[in-house]
């Protein structure tokens, strides 16, 4: 028996054993498929960048040339760096404008054109790669010289607008009130765009659209609150949905730090395909690996839909899922941002017993990892008053179980998008908890045997059970069934399943060589 819940080890590595034997066809599966946006993703990192007259951006056109006229599973990088060196165009970029217009036939090459082809795209990509790596070597540096948050948890706190020139102050206020992670939410609807928008963009949603352009503005002005604080304050975004390899680029080429990033929220709660997905994520996980971004999982989104007593189970199956999957693609325990939720009922008896029970668990589970501990809003009333309370009890159960990355609660949660005073309200809590309560983990040790220890100890057990029954069929088919937030999401169905493509003979992706490799 091990640490303060006396979880039995050999019941623990049986769910990592489990999770493993559930996680690896799905792995298999990601390796002989390959997606349009992980071909886009591949073009971007050559140096594939802006739009058609009509916001179209060029690499969606340039893949969807070479989908034309050679089909997608021979990947793109061949057909496309061959015809570069065909047509004598200067850059890719190029290429794509002049595709555009008609004037450029694609083919798989053969024999001495293919290996001219793939010395080329090596090339360009390698440039692609060398940037991300320097990006990360540049975050490190900029942490060293201005410091990492004196106290865990990190405190995250959600700036969206949909104007980034509104949200750039809005952060950096954030910044200076004690946020020391800033999430920017993107535009509604984003994560169902086959394209990623360009440029700086002044209209979104309940959120501001994620461009490369956004990324760029906001960790600049990040930065300098970064010189200003004497902290370095870390920029969140998404890379999820039907562009996530995109993103996940995207995110390494400027140097941002956190990117939700989980295996199967696009799944569940935006019907897009779980084979695309999968295939999707496992690209973006290595190119987060490589970038040295910490991923944010969407386990937390289960609760909203599942009830969190009945369910809690499913949260820690999705986490170790999310584990392996992370391992898998390269990534380090430092980088996992397992997500898990304060949403129990309050009305339940003994709810904030329940809620230390699982807060306690996902920390013993995952002793390495960050954790991101979200905050209520499946119960919130409107009554901003029980709110306030509800969030001081999450902050509180977020310092008594170490959690690594702290959400900030709102009091208006699901009423309103939260003006800037309710933000600062928000983070008086905040600091009142971790400031009188910051370092209660080292003191708080459940009863031996008592209420804490036992849930504990039974979502556990309910989590290897169901690892089980998952192994016996697939975890295509247990989502398919609704097993994660009662979702139904059969594999043959769902948005981007025509942007998917089984490797053919031949395929050739030099990004994914280079990822995987570990060099240039």
């Amino acid at each position: 028996m091990v640490g303060k819940l006396g979880l039995d080890p050999v019941v623990v590595g049986r769910a990592r054993e489990l999770a493993g034997r559930v996680g690896l066809p799905v792995v298999e599966l990601a390796r002989s498929h390959t997606t349009v946006s992980v071909e886009r993703a591949v073009l971007r990192l050559a140096g594939v960048s802006g739009a058609d007259p009509d916001g179209i951006p060029w690499v969606n056109r340039l893949v969807d040339a070479v989908v034309a006229d050679v089909g997608l599973g021979h990947g793109v990088a061949l057909p496309v760096f061959d015809a570069l060196v065909r047509e004598g165009v200067g850059d890719v970029t190029g290429l794509a404008q002049r595709t555009a217009g008609g004037g450029v036939r694609f083919e798989v090459p053969v024999g001495r054109a293919a290996g001219v082809a793939r010395r080329a795209a090596r090339r360009a990509v390698g440039v692609g790669v060398r940037r991300v790596d320097r990006r990360r070597v540049e975050r490190d540096r900029l942490v060293r010289r201005h410091g990492d948050p004196v106290r865990r948890p990190w405190v995250y706190l959600i700036v969206a607008t949909g104007d980034i020139y509104e949200d750039i102050p809005q952060a950096q206020a954030a910044a200076r009130a004690g946020a020391d992670v800033i999430a920017v939410i993107r535009s509604t609807g984003q994560s169902l765009l086959d394209y990623v928008p360009e440029g700086a963009t002044r209209e979104g949603f309940a959120g501001t659209y994620a461009t490369q352009e956004n990324f760029r503005l906001m960790r600049a002005a990040l930065d300098e609150s970064s010189r200003e604080l004497g902290r370095y304050v870390r920029l969140t975004n998404y890379a999820s949905g039907l562009c996530m390899p995109e993103m996940a680029v995207l995110a390494g080429l400027e140097r941002l730090d956190m990117m939700l990033n989980d295996s199967m929220y696009g799944i569940l709660f935006r019907d897009i395909n779980p084979i695309r997905t999968f295939v999707d994520q496992r690209f973006s996980r290595q190119v987060h690996a490589r970038a040295g971004i910490i991923i944010n999982t969407g386990e937390d989104n289960y609760l909203t839909t599942a009830d969190a007593v009945g369910e809690a189970h499913t949260v820690t199956v999705s986490q170790l899922l999310n584990e392996y999957f992370a391992h898998e693609a390269g990534l380090q325990d430092w980088q996992l941002g397992l997500g898990h939720a304060f949403e129990i009922d309050p009305d339940v008896p003994d709810s904030l017993r329940l809620e230390l029970a699982h807060a306690l668990l996902a920390r013993e589970l995952f002793p390495g990892a960050p954790l991101k501990w979200m905050p209520p809003t499946k119960h919130m009333t409107g009554d901003v008053f029980r709110g306030n309370l509800l969030d001081g009890f999450f902050n509180l159960v977020g310092a008594m179980t170490g959690q690594g990355i702290l959400l900030v609660g709102m009091m208006t949660e699901a009423v309103v998008t939260p003006w800037l005073s309710d933000r600062d309200i928000a983070l008086q809590n905040v600091r009142y908890v971790l400031g009188a309560a910051g370092g209660l983990h080292e003191d708080f040790v459940p009863a031996p045997g008592g209420f804490v220890q036992r849930r504990a100890h039974r979502v556990l057990s309910e989590a290897v059970e169901l690892l089980e029954r998952i192994g016996e069929r697939s975890l295509l088919t247990a989502i398919g069934e609704g097993t994660f937030g009662i979702m139904r999401r059969p594999a043959d169905r769902g948005k981007g399943l025509d942007g998917v493509a089984r490797q053919e003979e031949g395929y050739f992706n030099p990004a994914t060589e280079l990822l995987e490799g570990g060099r240039v």
